[in-house]
């Protein structure tokens, strides 16, 4: 009983998905290796999606987003970016709607580059991705 108490105040990576306004609109999640981070900024505007795994690099070739659950869907580009040494994938785009419809009506999404891939849950997301379609509250929710 005394390991559990124990355990439970480890610190230990959030699982919760996260929202915040500053400096710009920021969508995050950290599960286990991977590494989440969708952005918007009003003033370009511009939409970025970064995965960053930890431990390792990913592969080369055209990347996808395979939503799970809700309405199964797969959308994919070749205009990614890989930096910080491989281990983390961009792309940006000028519209995310495929995107944030895609994280609102699943139940988990997988990035996949080459055989590089993760899954990570959407458990949870609602409310965070709730906060981020309205983000800059000045801006029309997009449609």
């Amino acid at each position: 009983m005394r390991l559990i108490f124990a355990l439970a105040l480890l610190p230990f990576p959030a699982l919760a998905w996260e929202f915040s306004p500053v400096p710009i609109c920021t969508l995050s999640h950290t599960s286990g290796d991977v590494d989440i981070v969708i952005t918007y900024d009003p003033d370009v505007p511009i939409y970025a999606l970064s995965v960053t795994l930890e431990g390792q690099t990913w592969d080369d070739g055209p990347f996808s987003m395979v939503f799970e659950g809700g309405l199964p869907r797969q959308i994919g580009t070749d205009r990614q970016v890989i930096s910080n040494e491989g281990r983390t994938l961009t792309v940006t785009d000028r519209g995310f709607d495929n995107v944030l419809h895609g994280l609102g009506t699943g139940t988990g999404v997988s990035a996949i580059v080459g055989q590089s891939s993760r899954t990570v849950s959407l458990d949870g997301i609602g409310p965070a991705l709730a906060d981020f379609w309205a983000c800059p509250a000045d801006t029309p929710a997009l449609s």
